[in-house]
């Protein structure tokens, strides 16, 4: 049952499983009460409620993406397929399309040029998907049916409207497109960076959030209704309540934030830096997937909430987390004129109201519960180096998402240039592309392959999800600026010191990597 109006959300339970990041989630139709997650570590999971306790099992793990699985939908049930089909998208440009009871894909959908970000399905078997190439595709069973084609950045969202034939598509260009029939229909600007997620209230009304940490809700016709802050940093993911307006977000802040009436009611703080993806049960249970590479679930329902041990281990474990100042998510942090423990004496005005305060020198920051009546510590905050780039993927370079961009400079006068990559890349190829895409003369080729691979060092693929878990403690980051590029290579700048490569000194003086020449494989 549904829990009266005001009450509050509590852990319900965290579900390990997961070696990397949870970057989607959708309710299940199969079996009742149930959610689909995927992940980075390139898996989709089925969980089912656990009759016995407040948990879930995982029923299904299903592979069949040869890179980091980014999104997923449910294909309702039809007579062929009663129990529904699960739809993923992935980094490796595909769609895998699945049965409930098999690991592996039924099918798998080939046409994208780029990571698939978005799916969304509409009735009798439509699937509508968006990708960083700029398009968005509508497929029947296995067959693209149409392209859409009209925005000129990454699309990071698309919703099929409950009306017949209409489209919704969120980018990185920062408007929403609505499609019908395979044309745009109209454009909704408004957004100040990155569309990340759309939701639809009801057949007029739908909500967006995008990297600009505003929540937006629109009417079909174009007009702009209402404009919702809170967050403090990138909204990554919206989903609304079953049968009303209300609605949940999760960011870069993280924070998970319920919505109710407009307002914004409850903040639950999480132990990860980005909280990537939410969707709400058919019971009003909130599930949220984080870089941390754990689900939690949270209910309203006192029946279901965790045990008094696990919700002081999910506190104990924020209290332990740690909080980079530069993230700007706590406001400008002088550390000097913060008041001490005494000031938590005070109550605070509002839920998740932020309060720091300093104790034997070290800042700590608490956040107010106004259900519990007290303030409960969010995390240590620590002093850190420039080192906000090396995160999970989170890096935006043309709306799409990279480990790491480098920026490169050629020559002291001339312009640098930025240099996109992922831990997955060939740093040859990479570094191959990069000088030709620029323009560069071919010479630099192992000087920028040596500098990739001595600045993404310990980086490998399949690390584990500890070492993507802290984005401030990550090995062998790259800080942009913190010189021309040259501190990488000790005493040597990358395009003219020593060690260079000079034609005909010998052809493989640095050997390509596992022994393949990137060019003649």
């Amino acid at each position: 049952a549904m829990a009266g109006e005001g009450s509050t959300f509590r852990l319900r339970c965290s579900l390990l499983g997961h070696g990397q990041d949870v970057r989607g989630l959708t309710r299940g139709f199969f079996p009742e009460g149930g959610f689909v997650s995927v992940s980075r570590d390139r898996t989709a999971r089925l969980w089912a409620p656990d009759g016995l306790n407040r948990g879930f099992t995982e029923m299904h793990c299903m592979s069949g993406h040869s890179n980091f699985v980014s999104c997923v939908c449910i294909i309702p049930p039809s007579d062929l397929y009663p129990r529904g089909l699960i739809a993923t998208g992935g980094n490796d440009h595909n769609i895998c399309i699945f049965t409930i009871d098999n690991p592996a894909p039924l099918y798998i959908l080939k046409g994208h040029k780029n990571t698939v970000c978005s799916l969304s399905s509409g009735k009798f078997g439509t699937l509508l998907s968006g990708s960083w190439d700029t398009t968005a595709k509508v497929w029947l069973n296995d067959r693209c049916m149409m392209t859409l084609q009209g925005h000129t950045a990454a699309i990071w969202a698309v919703k099929i409207l409950p009306e017949q034939g209409l489209m919704l598509t969120g980018s990185a260009d920062k408007t929403i497109k609505l499609w019908k029939a395979g044309r745009c229909e109209r454009t909704f600007n408004g957004h100040e960076d990155c569309v990340r997620g759309l939701a639809i209230l009801s057949e007029m009304e739908f909500l967006s959030c995008a990297n600009d940490a505003s929540v937006r809700r629109w009417q079909i016709s174009g007009e702009c209704l209402q404009v919702y802050y809170g967050h403090t940093n990138y909204i990554y993911s919206i989903s609304v309540f079953p049968r009303c307006k209300d609605f949940v977000t999760t960011g870069e802040d993280r924070s998970l934030r319920i919505w109710k009436q407009g307002e914004c009611t409850q903040t639950i703080r999480l132990p990860a830096q980005s909280v990537w993806c939410c969707c709400v049960l058919d019971n009003g249970d909130i599930v949220v997937g984080a870089s941390d590479g754990i689900i939690r679930v949270f209910t309203e329902s006192l029946e279901r909430t965790a045990s008094a041990e696990e919700i002081q281990a999910f506190e104990n474990e924020l209290a332990q987390a740690s909080i980079d100042p530069k993230t700007g998510d706590l406001g400008d942090i002088n550390a000097d004129d913060l008041p001490g423990r005494e000031h938590l004496k005070d109550p605070g005005t509002r839920d998740g109201q932020t309060r720091l305060i300093k104790d034997n020198g070290k800042v700590e920051a608490y956040q107010w519960s106004v259900s519990e009546g007290r303030w409960i510590k969010i995390g240590d905050v620590v002093g850190s180096s420039e080192a906000t780039q090396r995160t999970s993927g989170k890096v935006l370079f043309e709306g799409k998402e990279y480990d790491y961009v480098f920026t490169i400079d050629v020559n002291e006068n001339g312009p640098s240039y930025k240099l996109p990559y992922n831990i997955t890349d060939d740093p040859w190829l990479t570094a191959y592309n990069f000088l030709q895409k620029n323009d560069l003369n071919p010479i630099f080729l192992d000087q920028v392959a040596k500098f990739i691979m001595d600045n993404t060092k310990g980086q490998t693929l399949l690390s584990t999800s500890n070492q993507f878990s802290d984005p401030f403690t990550g090995a062998g980051r790259y800080v942009p600026g913190s010189s021309s590029g040259s501190s990488a290579i000790p005493g040597a700048d990358p395009f003219t010191g020593a060690g260079r490569y000079v034609p005909g000194s010998a052809s493989n003086a640095v050997p390509p990597v596992g022994g393949v020449d990137p060019f003649t494989g």
